[in-house]
């Protein structure tokens, strides 16, 4: 009987759920990659499909002659917000919710008059988002994403210990190496890729828990438990279940309270847009009556807001009226909020592709690219090899790997939960395959 070193144990078991690993999230990887690299261009995107409405020409009428016209256009529909223009001549979008409960985005020009609009469910960036969060198929994908993304993180820390030098040169530890056949070439493009992207990719995995539907919950709730924040999350959490309702159960809610704490004042409306416009808040910035939810379908309050919904969310500021859209009640400025809340923030805006503007869209694509190479050198080693399996088990898991991954089940309950069923499943089978084993 051959006794197989420690260290080799050590390195077949992190070989093994490196395996299982990229043998689960390759299909999301490449469906997370190539939506995420779409997503990081939603301001050109969103200009572009908005781009048969800017540019208009005409005279200013106040902003309350267009919500007028958008609720005329609409008959028995109810003002839910005002985003204003982003340049000069450009339409104001009027969001209204119609008397069945679906949302409209009307864009009435300077001038008063409504020169189109466009179903926000339908928008090319609503679609991508609901691919990237939820996989089209609600709840349930919003899970299997997440699940994903745990355990690509253990991939990738996997990875990064199969791909340790150990004494190698730098050719096939840095730069592939070239000339060496087939099977030496797709190792060191696998191996080299996610060197390269490992860190920018860890990133983008853990900028993206406080959005999952397990996760984000989760650790809001310790952050509140712990005293280290007051107050609700300034994020969006289970984007699944926030996409499904936005737009529908909110806005039925606007509708039967007649559109907000009372009829709506054209006078403390028109204040408030002018403060926002002299504030010069980041793009988009938005004008909510009382009574509207709020972000994320935060409870509404009985006062007028104005706020920047800026992608870049650094930007971001949330500013509070009376109802007469005169006396300030709050601000809420980014660099207020507590620190955890600003790296969640940061995070964010780098996960979207607008901490640093073209640059982080850039390094976002190229990461994108990155783990889409990733995900098909590593389909490409698994297919050539013979036979394809996972990697043999070669005796008792390593103390290393097994603390190792209980510390990772307990950041990532859902990775936990679904390590205990796949360690159910893999001792199963060795536990068949040893009684059907033959005993001579």
């Amino acid at each position: 009987m051959v006794t197989v070193p420690a260290s080799g144990r050590l390195y077949a078991t992190i070989w093994r759920w490196h395996f299982y690993a990229g043998l689960f999230v390759i299909p999301f990887i490449l469906t997370l990659a190539l939506s995420g690299a779409t997503y990081l261009f939603k301001p050109q995107i969103d200009r572009w499909e908005e781009r048969s409405f800017d540019g208009v020409a005409g005279a200013q009428v106040e902003p309350h002659r267009q919500v007028d016209e958008a609720l005329r256009v609409h008959p028995g529909s109810t003002f839910l917000d005002y985003r204003l223009p982003e340049r000069g001549g450009d339409a104001g979008l009027v969001r209204v919710a119609l008397p069945e409960g679906a949302v409209r985005e009307v864009f009435v020009s300077p001038g008063g008059t409504v020169v189109g609009e466009l179903d926000p469910d339908r928008r090319v960036m609503a679609v991508v988002k609901r691919i990237h969060s939820q996989l089209l198929i609600g709840e349930v994908g919003n899970r299997l994403v997440e699940l994903a993304a745990c355990w690509a993180i253990v991939m990738i820390l996997s990875g990064l210990y199969l791909w340790w030098p150990r004494g190698r040169a730098a050719a096939g530890v840095v730069w592939p190496r070239l000339g060496l056949g087939k099977r030496a070439f797709w190792r060191d493009l696998h191996a080299v890729t996610g060197f390269w992207i490992s860190s920018l990719a860890l990133v983008l995995l853990v900028s993206g828990l406080p959005w999952a539907g397990i996760w984000g919950p989760a650790f809001a709730t310790v952050r509140a438990e712990l005293g280290l924040v007051k107050g609700a999350p300034s994020w969006e959490i289970d984007s699944a279940r926030a996409v499904a309702t936005q737009g529908h159960e909110h806005h039925h809610d606007m509708a039967a309270m007649g559109g907000g704490a009372g009829p709506f004042d054209a006078q403390a409306f028109d204040r408030v847009v002018g403060k926002a416009v002299r504030q010069a808040l980041a793009f988009p910035a938005i004008v909510t009556p009382p009574g509207a939810p709020g972000r994320f379908g935060a409870p509404g309050v009985d006062g007028w807001t104005m706020r920047s919904d800026a992608a870049n969310v650094p930007l971001q500021t949330t500013v509070r009226y009376d109802l007469n859209g005169q006396v300030e009640l709050a601000r809420e400025r980014f660099g207020d909020s507590h620190p955890i809340d600003r790296a969640i923030g940061y995070g964010i805006a780098w996960h979207t592709g607008q901490l640093f503007g073209w640059v982080n869209q850039l390094i976002g694509v190229l990461t994108a690219l990155g783990l889409i190479t990733m995900a098909v050198s590593g389909f490409v080693m698994w297919r050539r090899r013979k036979p394809v399996s996972a990697p043999p088990k070669q005796g008792s898991t390593p103390k290393t790997v097994v603390a190792a991954l209980v510390v990772l089940g307990l950041l990532l309950p859902l990775f936990g939960a679904s390590l205990l069923v796949l360690l159910a499943i893999d001792w199963t089978v060795i536990a068949v395959r040893k009684a059907r084993a033959p005993t001579w």
